[in-house]
């Protein structure tokens, strides 16, 4: 029978006092590359109500809609796309950071924007993209550094350095028991940012810079966890009984309700987000059988491998034939450059004056996974990589 843990009533009483936390981010300390009176905080339309609302209204954050979670290949709206996996990652942050009294219009900011930069076909189309980039330019591609990248240099947004530094440093690959901010510069940002695309391991590295980077953080650890295991019973490839009980639950609604109850009982009126031993023992055992009977499930791997990854190295090449030799009818110009400057954002250069794999990689890493399958069609009409969906009654 399902179990639900509550923080303790003293944790309760102290919840229900409403108060701010010490260590909440003050919104008239957010900092902005530029400071564009338009961007100034208000009591109105505060500084990370702002970003949300950048964030929301940027080209890409559609596209969220149709990319990969974890399962490519289902025509099933069961199957949870990125687009509710960022919805369900700003509900746990907020609920989180409401508890602890911290600011949750940065939480949302984060959340909302931390994965607009992912490619389509979830972390295998990462991989490929990265794969593919390196070999060609040294530089390293990563999802929470390109979504940087889309929210402060393909679409110059002004966003703040908080935000920023919350969404770069995302990564819920990485679990910890304990998450502890470390306060930065614009300067310092930008160096990290430079380093990660030399170096991939130093992504590993990145801290959030808030209280409220780091309740995001652990919050796209719980938002997953249990969300696949259920859409992997679905896509039926794993059954409930598969897994090993533990005290934090099975399912789902257990698994959050669990982790969170946990992290407001022991972060509350704390400088760090943590969690006790035997709550983080069960998120890297529950962490860890998803990667052995979901992540590597090969019926899972096998069509991104031998299908998407060609497909992806096909058509980064054509783009950028395309690109260099000025193909103005090419869909990297028609589709993504004029896209991209035909927003109205204040640029220091023109768009198209990146270095042209950036762009490729730009325009590859905004598609969706039905985008880019139909673009490669157009490329290669002759192609013989087909990909076959799941469907409902499969």
């Amino acid at each position: 029978m399902p179990r639900y843990e509550q923080p303790s009533k003293e944790i309760i009483d102290l919840i229900s006092q409403n108060k701010p936390s010490a260590y909440a981010f003050d919104n008239a300390l957010a900092t902005r590359r530029s400071n564009n009176p338009h961007d100034a905080h208000t009591p109105w339309r505060p500084a990370f109500v702002r970003d949300i609302d950048k964030i929301m209204h940027c080209p890409y954050y559609n596209r969220y809609a149709d990319k990969t979670q974890v399962f490519s290949f289902y025509k099933n709206d069961d199957i949870t796309r990125r687009f509710l996996h960022v919805q369900l990652v700003s509900r746990i942050a907020r609920t989180i950071g409401s508890a602890l009294g911290l600011n949750t219009d940065l939480i949302e900011a984060i959340a909302l924007g931390h994965d607009i930069g992912h490619t389509p076909f979830g972390h295998a189309g990462e991989t490929f993209l990265d794969n593919i980039l390196h070999n060609c330019t040294g530089m390293h591609f990563s999802h929470n550094i390109h979504s940087v990248r889309v929210l402060d240099t393909i679409f110059p947004y002004n966003i703040t350095l908080q935000t920023l530094s919350g969404i770069a440093s995302h990564d819920g690959e990485l679990e910890q028991d304990n998450y502890s901010p470390k306060p930065i510069s614009f300067e310092e940002f930008d160096a990290l940012i430079a380093a990660c695309y030399r170096d991939k391991a130093q992504v590993k590295k990145l801290v959030p810079s808030t209280l409220e980077g780091c309740v995001m953080r652990i919050s796209d650890i719980i938002a997953y966890l249990g969300k696949d295991r259920q859409d992997a019973s679905r896509a039926g490839l794993v059954a409930h009984d598969a897994y090993s009980e533990t005290d934090t639950g099975v399912i789902n609604a257990e698994i959050i309700n669990n982790l969170m109850v946990n992290v407001i009982q022991n972060s509350y009126g704390k400088n760090c987000i943590t969690m006790d031993a035997s709550h983080f023992a069960d998120l890297k055992k529950i962490k860890g059988e998803n990667y052995s009977f979901i992540y590597k499930d090969p019926r899972v791997e096998q069509t991104l491998q031998s299908v998407i990854r060609p497909m992806m190295e096909q058509t980064f090449k054509k783009l950028l034939d395309h690109l260099v030799s000025h193909n103005q009818a090419s869909p990297i110009f028609t589709h993504h450059i004029s896209l991209v400057e035909g927003a109205h954002y204040k640029r220091t250069s023109p768009y198209r004056d990146q270095p042209p794999e950036l762009i490729v990689a730009d325009y590859i890493a905004s598609m969706t996974d039905d985008y880019f399958i139909d673009l490669h069609a157009h490329l290669f009409p002759s192609s013989p990589y087909k990909v076959t969906y799941v469907g409902y009654f499969d």
